[in-house]
C-alpha cells in the first residue's frame, strides 16, 4: 500500500475569511518527484485548474514552474484576498498510485471544526468538489456528524450551497456562528464529463460554441472568490 501523506500544512492565518478545502494532491507531491511545470504549493499540479481559473479571474500573471517565486505569488494572492487552504485529508492509503479520490482508503482527516473554532473570521468553506464518495464535502459531512452538527441546504443548484451553526464555546458562555459551504465544480479534468452533462453548460455552449469547461468554472468560481 502506498502511504499518501499530504505534503503541505494548512495555509491558515487569523485574517482568513474563506477556506479552500480539497483532499490530497497527486502522489508525486508526497514523494517530491514534481514535474517541471508543477508548483511546489497547494493545488500546484500542472494538470489542475484551480490556479489557471483564479489567474483568469484576478489577472494574476502567475508563473507555472517549480520555483520559490511561483509558490510565493500564490501565497501573496491568498493573503491579500484573505483566503486560506485547509485540505481535509491528512493522509490515506492507496493500492494504485494515482490521484483519484475514490482510490483513497483509511483516510485520516484533519479536524476542520477545530481549525474553524481557532480561526474565528472564517465564514465560508470552498469545497473543490461535491458530495461524491471521498470528496471534500463527503468527508466534511462525516466530520459534522461526529460533532452532532447539522448541515442545512441553502441552494440545491450547482454549485450547491449549505450552512451550519458552528459552536464557539467560551468561558462561562456558549456562542455560535454561521458558516457557509460552497461545493464548487472540481478543478480537475476528471470532472469535465460532469460539467458537460449540466443543462446550464449545454445552454451556454449552444449560445457560444467556443465556450468550454474552463470557461464554465471561471464563471462559477468568480462569484465566490
Amino acid at each position: 500500500m502506498f502511504q499518501h501523506i499530504h505534503p503541505y500544512k494548512p495555509f491558515l492565518f487569523p485574517e482568513a475569511t474563506k477556506l479552500i478545502v480539497g483532499t490530497l494532491p497527486p502522489p508525486r507531491f508526497t514523494t517530491g518527484e514534481l514535474k517541471k511545470d508543477d508548483v511546489d504549493f497547494c493545488y500546484g499540479s500542472r494538470n489542475g485548474m484551480l490556479w489557471p481559473i483564479l489567474d483568469r479571474i484576478f489577472d494574476l500573471n502567475l508563473k507555472y514552474e517549480t520555483t520559490a517565486e511561483a509558490a510565493e505569488q500564490r501565497k501573496k494572492f491568498l493573503l491579500k484576498r484573505k483566503i486560506g487552504v485547509c485540505d481535509i485529508v491528512g493522509s490515506a492509503e492507496r493500492h494504485k498510485i494515482d490521484a483519484s479520490d475514490l482510490g483513497m482508503q483509511n483516510a485520516k482527516l484533519r479536524d476542520l471544526i477545530m481549525y474553524l473554532q481557532k480561526y474565528t473570521n472564517v465564514n465560508t468553506l470552498l469545497f473543490t468538489g461535491g458530495n461524491s464518495k471521498n470528496g471534500p464535502e463527503y468527508f466534511f459531512r462525516k466530520q459534522l456528524k461526529e460533532y452532532g452538527i447539522q448541515l442545512d441546504v441553502v441552494s440545491g443548484e450547482v454549485p450547491r450551497i449549505h450552512q451550519f451553526k458552528l459552536p464557539m464555546t467560551s468561558i462561562g458562555t456558549e456562542k455560535s456562528r454561521m458558516v457557509k459551504t460552497v461545493s464548487l465544480t472540481a478543478p480537475s479534468g476528471a470532472a469535465n464529463r460532469a460539467v458537460g452533462s449540466l443543462q446550464v453548460y449545454k445552454d451556454l455552449k449552444t449560445k457560444d460554441p467556443k465556450f468550454n469547461t474552463l470557461d464554465f468554472r471561471v464563471m462559477q468560481y468568480k462569484e465566490f472568490f
